[in-house]
C-alpha cells in the first residue's frame, strides 16, 4: 500500500515537470514573437517620411532664402515740359499713352544707377550741341544746355560701365522739351566696346531693319519726362550702346541723360 502511493505522488510530479517544461519553450516563442512585433514597429517608425506638407514648408522656405529681396527703383524724373500725345504726329505702329504715370519698376534690393559719371564714346566724335560726356552726367531736364545733338542718320552711344554688372533696367532720354518719336530705337549690350562679342538686344523698333541690326517687334512711343524704361532682365555685360535714326521732327538724334541700372556681377 505505500508503495502505491509512493509511486502515485512520484508519477504526479514527474507529471506536473514534464507540463512545465513543455509551457517553457511556448511562452518564450511568444516573449520572441511580441520582441520581433515591437522591434517591427520601432524600425517602421524610424523610417516613417516626413509629411508632405513638413516637406513644402521647407522647400518653400528655401526659395524664399534663395530670392532676392525686390524693392522699386528710386527713379528721379525731370521736370515735364508737356503733358499728353499731340495729335499731329502721325507715325506708325506707334504706343498709346497710358494716361497715368509709369508703374513702378522692381529690382533686387543695393540696384544703382551704374551709368552715372561713366565714360561714353559716340558714333559722332563732333556733336552739334553739348558733349557726349554729359548722357551720364545725371542732368535729366530739357532745358538748353542740358542735352546732346548728334548728326543725321543713324548714330549711337556707348557707355563703359567699366566693369561687369548684372543689369535690371535702362532709361533713356533722348529729349522731352517737346513731344516727338525717335526712329530705330535699338539698345543692345556686349562684353566688348566694338559690340562683338556676346551681343544681346534689349529693345528694338527698327521696323524695316533700315539700321541693319534686324527687325524689331518693338513699338514707336513719344518722349516724355518720364524717359523710356527698358526691362534688362538681369542680362550680364559691361557695355551698353543706344541706336537712334532722327526722329519724327527731323533727322537729328538727340540724348538727355541714360541711365543703367544694375549691381556688380559676383
Amino acid at each position: 500500500m505505500l508503495f502505491a502511493f509512493v509511486l502515485l505522488v512520484t508519477s504526479s510530479c514527474k507529471k506536473k515537470s514534464v507540463e512545465k517544461q513543455s509551457e517553457q519553450p511556448k511562452q518564450q516563442a511568444e516573449i520572441k514573437a511580441d520582441s520581433s512585433i515591437s522591434s517591427s514597429n520601432d524600425t517602421a517608425k524610424k523610417i516613417e517620411p516626413a509629411p508632405v506638407a513638413a516637406v513644402s514648408q521647407l522647400q518653400q522656405s528655401a526659395k524664399e532664402t534663395a530670392k532676392p529681396k525686390l524693392v522699386p527703383l528710386d527713379i528721379k524724373l525731370p521736370k515735364p515740359m508737356f503733358r499728353g500725345t499731340p495729335q499731329n504726329i502721325s507715325v506708325p505702329n506707334l504706343e498709346k499713352p497710358l494716361g497715368t504715370p509709369r508703374p513702378l519698376f522692381y529690382a533686387p534690393e543695393g540696384t544703382t544707377n551704374a551709368a552715372l559719371g561713366k565714360p561714353v564714346t559716340s558714333s559722332d566724335d563732333y556733336p552739334i550741341i553739348g558733349e557726349v560726356k554729359m548722357i551720364t552726367d545725371g542732368d535729366k531736364e530739357a532745358s538748353d544746355g542740358s542735352y546732346v545733338e548728334l548728326g543725321p542718320l543713324r548714330q549711337y552711344v556707348t557707355i563703359d560701365l567699366e566693369a561687369e554688372y548684372d543689369i535690371y533696367a535702362v532709361l533713356v532720354w533722348h529729349f522731352h522739351k517737346q513731344a516727338q518719336v525717335y526712329f530705330d530705337v535699338v539698345v543692345q549690350v556686349a562684353d566688348d566696346p566694338d559690340f562683338v562679342t556676346n551681343v544681346r538686344t534689349l529693345f528694338n523698333n527698327d521696323q524695316d531693319n533700315s539700321s541693319g541690326l534686324g527687325v524689331g517687334t518693338d513699338m514707336h512711343y513719344v518722349e516724355t519726362a518720364e524717359g523710356r524704361l527698358i526691362d534688362g532682365k538681369g542680362v550680364r555685360a559691361r557695355y551698353v550702346r543706344l541706336y537712334s535714326n532722327g526722329n519724327s521732327s527731323n533727322d537729328l538724334n538727340h540724348y538727355i541723360e541714360v541711365e543703367v541700372y544694375g549691381k556688380p556681377a559676383k
